[in-house]
């Protein structure tokens, strides 16, 4: 399977989703290296655009991903990975989800924090 990473400048997004109960946890981006380790691992590795490196989700927390399905989009341009969610926390503001508030009107924090993001990175 050959992505595309052309039409993003390198990247693709990578759409993140609870293999058990289909929860969709987060989205991040990979570039050619981050694939191929994740390919590699069987461990979730993306491209981070703010810091410009790479890295495998949960190196700092522990809140690995274990990928155990691998989708790619009809386009070649996008990657579905259903992963099993070490640690109950994919996202760094320490909610299960980084989809964790739901706007009506008004914004609504719809899950509880599973962890202190203070005091798990380091800043």
């Amino acid at each position: 399977m050959k992505l595309d990473f052309d039409k993003m400048g390198g990247l693709v997004p990578a759409i993140i989703q609870d293999a058990e109960t289909g929860k969709v946890l987060m989205l991040a981006y990979m570039n050619t290296i981050a694939w191929e380790k994740t390919l590699e691992t069987g461990k979730a590795w993306f491209y981070s655009r703010s810091r410009e490196k790479q890295w495998m989700k949960g190196e700092e927390s522990g809140n690995v991903q274990i990928v155990k399905e691998v989708f790619v989009d009809c386009d070649d341009d996008t990657v579905l990975l259903k992963v099993e969610q070490v640690g109950n926390a994919a996202c760094h503001k320490g909610y299960t989800s980084c989809f964790f508030r739901k706007i009506n009107g008004d914004v609504k924090i719809i899950e509880e924090k599973v962890f202190d993001p203070e005091k798990v990175y380091k800043k």
